[in-house]
């Protein structure tokens, strides 16, 4: 569902409220600009089983953060965003649904010095889990509708390589670093991926069996020395449908976590 919601924290802007998880979580963002959905959806039900700490490199309004907050009790999480507008509606809605008390924003750039984000609260090699669905239209490329959009989508090609290098920096040792990513953009993520962590797992996704792979999900394992594993492809949708497969009809109703 999608609500006007008028709002002070970003002005000249309107605001909607949208159901995730079935109606589990209700997601305050901007109509326009860059707006969660699918990708937020299966980062953060991508996170282990096991972690107990989260922390959101890039977080936006927070939807991937909340989706993994909301099924995993046990899980705390820091919510790390540059934009101060976008920053507060991601407090906002940690507190709309009731994960204030789990959750916390830290306003920083991802990609802000070492020491400076250690003296905002993001410790080194601390973090069971390290999850980032970050920008990437490269400068030029694409036809983003507004200018927000093309704020929060375009990267410098050093970029990935900094927020990679800034997820390796907080992830504990043994811990998980999982990012969302463009499927044709896969070399840059990986040339990252491998100077930094083992165990890479690379899950491409497809619209429809049979058909390229649009997005991707990979994971690396902090300090492991286990060798890369391209897993099988999985499509989103039945057959000659948009509708979605069973698999991923449980994880966007909150029923289901995403097994790989």
């Amino acid at each position: 569902m999608s609500l006007d919601h008028a709002s002070k924290i970003v002005k000249h802007q309107t605001l909607t409220r949208d159901a995730f998880l079935g109606g589990k979580l209700t997601v305050t963002q901007p109509r326009h600009g860059f707006r969660a959905g699918l990708d937020s959806v299966l980062l953060g039900a991508a996170v282990r089983d096991d972690a107990a700490t989260l922390v959101d490199l890039g977080a936006g309004v927070g939807t991937a953060a909340l989706v993994a907050l909301a099924d995993r009790p046990g899980l705390s999480a820091t919510l790390v965003e540059s934009d101060a507008d976008t920053a507060a509606l991601a407090e906002q809605n940690l507190a709309t649904n009731g994960l204030a008390d789990r959750g916390s924003v830290i306003r920083l750039d991802v990609t802000a010095p070492g020491r400076q984000r250690e003296g905002a609260g993001l410790p080194a090699d601390h973090f069971d889990a390290v999850i980032a669905n970050p920008p990437y239209f490269e400068a030029g490329k694409g036809t983003p509708a507004v200018t927000a959009r093309l704020a929060a989508r375009q990267f410098a090609p050093e970029s990935i390589e900094a927020w990679v290098k800034t997820a390796a920096t907080h992830a504990a040792p043994g811990g998980e670093a999982v990012f969302i990513f463009p499927a044709q953009s896969l070399h840059e993520l990986l040339a990252a991926f491998h100077l930094r962590f083992g165990g890479i797992a690379i899950l491409p996704f497809t619209p429809h069996a049979g058909e390229a792979a649009t997005r991707v999900l990979v994971r690396g394992i902090k300090g492991s020395r286990a060798p890369l594993t391209l897993l099988a492809s999985r499509a989103l949708h039945e057959e000659g449908s948009r509708a979605f497969r069973a698999e991923f009809n449980a994880i966007f109703r909150g029923e289901g976590r995403l097994d790989w």
